[in-house]
């Protein structure tokens, strides 16, 4: 085995790539692991949410009157306090022990027509869900963020071979909302 000395290039190819990986963690690169949450924040209270939707207003774009689940409020703080222990980023508390606390406010209930068949009946609807939130930190008794008008949704299909109930729809789209609040809830503030 012979070995051969390096030509005069080497060495600064050499001291190149050092100081390239000498440099990367003092530049720091953008990602983690880690979520944006706080350190101190471990635990979360989440007050059950508010109805606030106005039944009689409800509408959709064929004018006719949409199918009202009651509680919807329940399940929706049902499918937050879920996801947290789902994630485990926040661990779901009572209201005196939880180091945060999320509020929240139903204020919308919308189906849209999004496509019609030949004979103009609604093949597919758009079902969305809007709420208002406040994440406080309760160890500081501070406001952290407020977010009016955060939306979650789903779309179903009405007729056809992958048609659903609107019950199973609107199932989704709290369950997509859900997903949008934690994770809006863990990120940077």
């Amino acid at each position: 085995m012979t070995v051969r000395a390096p030509g005069p290039a080497a060495p600064w190819g050499m001291l190149c790539a050092l100081s390239a990986l000498c440099a990367l963690p003092a530049s720091g690169c953008g990602y983690t692991t880690r979520p944006g949450i706080a350190p101190h924040l471990r635990t979360v209270y989440v007050k059950p949410f508010t109805n606030k939707i106005d039944i009689a207003a409800l509408a959709t774009g064929d004018h006719r009157f949409p199918i009202y689940r009651h509680a919807m409020e329940v399940d929706l703080t049902k499918a937050v306090l879920d996801r947290y222990q789902l994630t485990g980023l926040l661990r779901p508390a009572r209201a005196e022990t939880a180091d945060a606390r999320l509020e929240g406010d139903l204020l919308a209930f919308r189906r849209d027509a999004l496509r019609y068949d030949a004979s103009q009946q609604v093949e597919e609807w758009r079902l969305t869900l809007v709420v208002d939130l406040k994440f406080y930190d309760q160890t500081k008794n501070e406001l952290l963020w407020v977010e009016p008008g955060f939306t979650g949704d789903t779309t179903y299909f009405a007729t056809g071979s992958q048609a659903e109930s609107e019950s199973a729809g609107i199932d989704r789209a709290i369950t997509d909302l859900a997903r949008r609040i934690v994770e809006r809830s863990v990120e940077d503030w």
